[in-house]
């Protein structure tokens, strides 16, 4: 059950810090859903990586 844990927790950081570009992207006029779709894929290439390291 930790690992499992760990994986959720390092997804929220991920979330978080691409949430703040994603804020930025969708202030400048990026369509959201965009904004969104590239931020989840970044959270879970992110998860993946550190996941591999």
């Amino acid at each position: 059950m930790g690992s499992s844990n760990n994986i959720v927790s390092q997804l929220c950081v991920a979330c978080l810090g691409a949430g703040v570009i994603t804020t930025v992207a969708v202030a400048q006029g990026q369509n959201p859903l965009t904004a969104l779709g590239i931020t989840v894929f970044s959270a879970v290439a992110a998860v993946m990586v550190g996941q591999v390291l």
